[in-house]
C-alpha cells in the first residue's frame, strides 16, 4: 500500500490540474444530478419487530387518519382574564383559525373547538380542545402520511399562523409532528463557528495562510460531494434526513485531521531537504497510509450498526460512512494535488523551523516513561470515574419542551400542559384487531382509563377491517420515565389481562411508545454492537501493526474514553450539572439512538489518533528495535500534530453544542468530550506509559499469525531503504 499512495502522490503533484479538474467535475455532476432527480431525505424513526410498528400497521389498514402527521395549533386571548367560554370575539377569532388551517392543501381535517364552544362550557370542556378555565384551546391538525408531504407544508402552515396573529387579538403557537418532520435549524451556524476556531487554531499551528487554508479546503471540496451526493445514494439507501447533520459534524472534523496529518508530514520532508514531488509522495507513503487505514477504522465502526437490527440507524451509518470515505478519497487525492500547487508557500513568508521530533515533547514522554505506574494508575481511575454514571443512562425521546422558549414548538408545549395536563403532548394510540369481538372494547377503554399513568381515554374509534382506535392520555410528560412505565404496564398488564381468552389483539402505537420501543432495541443490541465495532476494529489493527498486543490495549482504551464521554452526557443532560450552560433548561433523557452513533463514531475517531500515534512509533521500532526510544520517539514526532487536530475537532463537534437541536447537542458534547480525553489523558498519558510498561511485549505476534495475515507491516520509510535514504529528523 506504501508503494502505491507514493506513486498516487507523485502524480497527483505532478499533474496537479487534472486531480483537480476531475474533482471539480465530479463535485458538478454530483451536485447537479442531486438537485435534479435526487431523493428528498426523510427522517422515519420506526424499526420492524416492535410493538409500536404493529399498531402503525393496523392504523395503515384501518385507514385511520390519525396515521399521518399532525400539528398541534394552540391558541389563548392576548388580554388577560379573557375565556373562550366567556367572550364571543375569542370565540369569533377561533372559528377564524380553524378555517384558515383547514383550507389548506393536505389539510385532512382540524379538531373544531369553536364548535363545541358552541353547545355550552360543559360541551366545550368536555369535548377536550378547551382548557377547563376556557383560556386556552387546541386545534389538532390531521395531515397525510410524511411521503404525501414536503417542507412547504410547514411553511404554508406557518405563514397563514403569522396572518392570522396580526389580524387577531389571539396568541397563536404550533408544533407537533410535522414541526419535527420538516424544521430545520439555521443553515451553516454550527459549522461556520468550527470552521472559524479551525482556521484559528490552523493558524497558530503552521504560522502560514496556505497551510492553514489547505486542509480546510480539502476538508470542505469533500463534504460538498460527501453530503451532496446523499440524495443519490438514497436511491439505493433510504438515508434519513438527520444523516447529514451528523455526517457534516464527523466530516468536517476527520476531513481537517486527516489533511493536518498529510501536510504536516509534507513540511517535514521539505525541511529535509527533499523536492515538492517526493515530499508529496513519502507524505502520503506514510501519514496518507495511516489516513486509509484510520478512515476505514471509522467507516468499518459505523457501518457496525447495522449489528443494531434498526433499519433507520443502518441507513444514517450508511450516509455518514459515505461522507467519511469521501473525506478520506479527498485526503489522498485532492490534498497531494494541492500541496504540489502550493509548494514550499505552506511555510509561509518567513517559514517556521518544522518540528520532527519536539524537544519539549520528548522531555515530556521520558517524563511519563519514568513514572509510568502513576500515570497509568492514575490515568485509569480517572477514566473509570469519568465513566461511572453511565450506569445511569436512560434512554428516551427529549419532548418539545426541551426546546428554547423562543421556539414556538415549546410555547406550544407549555400551553398544551398548562391547559390540559403534560400528557396531552404526547398521547398514546392504541390500535385493536377486535377479529370478530367488538364487546372487547368497552373493558379495553374501562381498564386503559383505570391506570394510574392514564389520565384520560377518547371513545373508540371502529374503522376499516375492524380495526378500532384508542387515544389515551398519559399522566406525564412525553420524556418522562413515568410515561415508558406506564407504556410497559399497558403491554404487559392491562392489555393482556382484558384481552385473554379473546382472539382480539391490541397494540400501542404513537410517538412517544416509537421512541420507548427504540430505546429497549437499543439496550437489547448494544452489548452485541459493542463486541462487533471492538472485534473488527482490533483486526484491522491486527494487520496495521503486526501485534497482538497493540490492538486489544488500543480497544480498551477506547472504551475507557466513550464511556467517560457517555458518563459526561449523564451528568450534564440528567443530572443538569452545568446544563443552562449548554442552553438546556431541564433534565432530559439520552435520544435512544445517540448512544448507537456516538459509540461508532467515537470508537473510529479513537483509532484515528492511535494509527497516527502509533505509526510513528512502529516506524521507531522497526528502525531501531528500542521500545522505550520508539515510544518517546513517536510521541515527540507526533504529540504537537494530535493536540492541534484534537483541537480543531473539539472546536467542530463543540459549536454544535451551541444550536437549538437537542440531538446536536448531546452529539456535539458527548464527540468534543470524548475526543478531548482521548488526545491528552489517553493518548499522552495513558498510551506512552503501558507502552512503556509492557515493552517489547507490545509487538509480540506468533509466526504463525504473522504467516496468516494479509497486507504488509509498517516499514521503516516508505520504499526500501536503498531506493530512499532514511529522512533525518529536524528538532524544534
Amino acid at each position: 500500500m506504501s508503494r502505491a499512495l507514493m506513486r498516487l502522490g507523485r502524480f497527483a503533484a505532478r499533474r496537479p490540474w487534472v486531480v483537480i479538474a476531475t474533482w471539480l467535475v465530479l463535485a458538478i455532476v454530483v451536485l447537479a444530478s442531486a438537485a435534479g432527480f435526487g431523493r428528498e431525505l426523510e427522517d422515519p424513526f420506526e424499526a420492524p419487530g416492535l410493538d409500536s410498528h404493529a399498531a402503525s400497521e393496523l392504523l395503515e389498514r384501518s385507514g385511520d387518519a390519525d396515521m399521518g402527521l399532525g400539528a398541534d395549533v394552540v391558541v389563548t386571548p392576548r388580554d388577560e382574564g379573557v375565556s373562550f367560554i366567556d367572550s364571543a370575539e375569542a370565540q369569533a377569532e377561533v372559528a377564524e383559525v380553524q378555517a384558515a388551517i383547514g383550507a389548506l392543501p393536505n389539510v385532512l381535517g382540524t379538531g373544531d373547538p369553536a364548535g363545541a364552544l358552541q353547545q355550552g362550557r360543559q360541551a366545550a370542556i368536555d369535548s377536550g380542545v378547551v382548557s377547563r378555565d376556557g383560556e386556552v384551546a387546541l386545534v389538532r391538525v390531521q395531515y397525510p402520511e410524511r411521503q404525501d408531504l414536503s417542507k412547504r407544508d410547514l411553511e404554508r402552515l406557518e405563514t397563514v399562523l403569522d396572518d392570522l396573529r396580526e389580524s387577531t387579538s389571539l396568541q397563536i403557537e404550533a408544533g407537533g409532528d410535522l414541526h419535527f418532520a420538516f424544521e430545520e435549524p439555521p443553515p451553516g451556524l454550527a459549522e461556520g463557528l468550527g470552521l472559524l476556531a479551525a482556521v484559528v487554531i490552523l493558524l497558530l499551528a503552521f504560522g502560514s495562510v496556505v497551510a492553514m487554508g489547505l486542509p480546510i479546503g480539502t476538508a470542505l471540496f469533500g463534504l460538498l460531494v460527501g453530503a451532496g451526493s446523499l440524495p443519490l445514494v438514497a436511491y439505493a439507501v433510504d438515508i434519513p434526513a438527520w444523516a447529514t447533520t451528523i455526517g457534516a459534524m464527523v466530516g468536517l472534523g476527520v476531513g481537517i485531521d486527516y489533511s493536518l496529518f498529510v501536510l504536516t508530514r509534507f513540511r517535514e520532508h521539505l525541511a529535509e531537504g527533499r523536492s515538492v514531488e517526493d515530499a508529496v509522495g513519502l507524505s502520503l507513503a506514510t501519514a496518507g497510509r495511516s489516513v486509509v487505514f484510520a478512515g476505514g477504522t471509522v467507516v468499518v465502526a459505523i457501518l457496525g450498526l447495522a449489528v443494531a437490527k434498526i433499519p433507520f440507524v443502518t441507513a444514517g451509518g450508511i450516509g455518514i460512512s459515505w461522507i467519511v470515505l469521501m473525506m478520506v478519497l479527498a485526503s489522498v487525492t485532492l490534498l497531494p494535488a494541492l500541496l504540489g500547487l502550493a509548494g514550499t508557500r505552506v511555510n509561509g513568508r518567513r517559514p517556521r523551523r518544522v518540528e520532527g521530533v519536539s524537544r519539549g515533547w520528548r522531555r515530556w514522554g521520558a517524563h511519563v516513561g519514568r513514572h509510568a505506574v502513576a500515570y497509568t494508575v492514575g490515568a485509569t481511575v480517572l477514566l473509570v470515574a469519568m465513566a461511572a454514571p453511565v450506569t445511569a443512562l436512560r434512554l428516551g425521546f427529549p419532548d418539545e419542551g426541551a426546546m428554547p422558549d423562543a421556539r414556538t414548538e415549546r410555547r406550544a408545549y407549555d400551553l398544551v400542559t398548562e391547559g390540559f395536563g403534560p400528557g396531552a403532548n404526547g398521547p398514546l394510540v392504541i390500535a385493536v384487531d377486535v377479529a370478530g369481538d367488538p364487546g372487547v372494547l368497552e373493558p379495553l377503554v374501562e381498564a386503559i382509563a383505570a391506570d394510574p399513568g392514564i389520565a384520560e381515554v377518547s371513545p373508540a374509534r371502529v374503522g376499516a377491517e375492524g380495526i378500532a382506535v384508542l387515544v389515551a392520555e398519559p399522566t406525564t410528560s412525553p420524556q418522562a420515565e413515568a410515561t415508558q412505565d406506564t407504556i410497559a404496564r399497558l403491554r404487559a398488564e392491562v392489555l393482556p389481562d382484558v384481552l385473554e381468552g379473546s382472539p382480539a389483539k391490541a397494540h400501542v402505537g404513537g410517538q412517544v411508545a416509537v421512541f420507548a420501543d427504540l430505546g429497549d432495541r437499543v439496550q437489547e443490541r448494544l452489548p452485541w454492537f459493542i463486541a462487533a465495532v471492538v472485534l473488527l476494529s482490533v483486526l484491522l489493527l491486527l494487520v496495521m501493526f503486526r501485534s497482538v498486543v497493540v490492538p486489544l490495549k488500543a480497544a480498551l482504551m477506547n472504551l475507557l474514553s466513550v464511556g467517560a464521554a457517555y458518563g459526561v452526557m449523564v451528568m450534564v443532560f440528567q443530572w443538569g450539572w452545568g446544563n443552562e450552560l449548554i442552553g438546556v433548561q431541564s433534565s432530559l433523557p439520552i435520544l435512544s439512538f445517540i448512544p448507537l452513533f456516538m459509540f461508532a463514531i467515537l470508537f473510529g475517531l479513537s483509532m484515528d489518533y492511535e494509527v497516527f500515534l502509533l505509526s510513528r512509533i512502529r516506524e521507531e521500532f522497526v528502525r531501531t528495535g528500542d521500545n522505550d526510544e520508539a515510544v518517546v520517539r513517536g510521541l515527540a514526532g507526533t504529540a504537537r500534530t494530535i493536540t492541534s487536530a484534537a483541537l480543531i475537532m473539539v472546536a467542530v463537534f463543540g459549536s454544535f453544542v451551541l444550536g437549538e437541536d437537542p440531538l446536536a447537542k448531546m452529539m456535539g458534547l458527548g464527540l468534543a468530550t470524548a475526543i478531548a480525553v482521548d488526545a491528552t489523558i489517553v493518548r499522552l498519558v495513558l498510551v506512552p506509559a503501558s507502552m512503556k510498561l509492557l515493552g517489547r511485549a507490545n509487538w509480540w505476534l506468533p509466526g504463525w499469525l504473522d504467516r496468516l495475515l494479509p497486507g504488509e507491516p509498517i516499514p521503516t520509510s516508505p520504499v526500501t531503504p536503498e531506493a530512499v535514504p532514511e529522512p533525518v529528523a529536524v528538532s524544534a
